[in-house]
């Protein structure tokens, strides 16, 4: 948050009511969903590939660390 987010928090968000701070936090979520703003960032996202490579990786690594001869059940 900039200073001014932080001012702003400090001075007037601060000083309302639980019901008042959620029904201002209702307002702002609206608006962005209204105004249609992507707030997923594309680039964050797991593609196919990482999520075999994390499997794969997963799998080696528990074959590494329980010897052949201990028994799952």
């Amino acid at each position: 948050m900039s200073s001014t987010d932080q001012e702003i928090y400090s001075q007037v968000v601060c000083n309302l009511s639980s019901t008042e701070r959620l029904g201002l936090a209702t307002l702002i979520l609206n608006e962005l969903v209204e105004q249609n703003l992507s707030i997923i960032d594309q680039s964050d996202t797991w593609t196919e590939q990482d999520q075999l490579d994390l499997a794969s990786f997963s799998l080696e690594y528990t074959a590494s660390i329980f010897p052949e001869s201990y028994e799952l059940v």
